[in-house]
């Protein structure tokens, strides 16, 4: 993938807010780095660092893939299960 300037001051401010937040260094010399960063803006607590993510997705033209979970059952103390997925109405 080429960089252009945008796309660099995007992942500039991203590796920063990465390394403070998660203490994530990532690269802009790794393969993945685009990748590695929108995998961890995902996560992030921050919205400000999550559109920061999206915009780098949109520059870069870079899509992750949605996952879906799937419904799960806890199972408690007592031994009973629990649903734990999505709601739905």
């Amino acid at each position: 993938m080429e960089f252009n300037k945008a796309i660099l001051d995007c992942m500039r401010e991203l590796r920063r807010r990465l390394r403070e937040e998660q203490a994530l260094d990532i690269q802009f010399q790794q393969t993945d780095a685009v990748t590695l960063m929108l995998r961890a803006c995902e996560a992030s607590a921050h919205e400000s660092t999550r559109e920061l993510g999206q915009r780098l997705s949109e520059l870069s033209g870079v899509r992750l893939p949605r996952l879906v979970q799937e419904p799960s059952f806890l199972p408690t103390a007592s031994g009973e299960r629990h649903y734990s997925g999505p709601l739905r109405g």
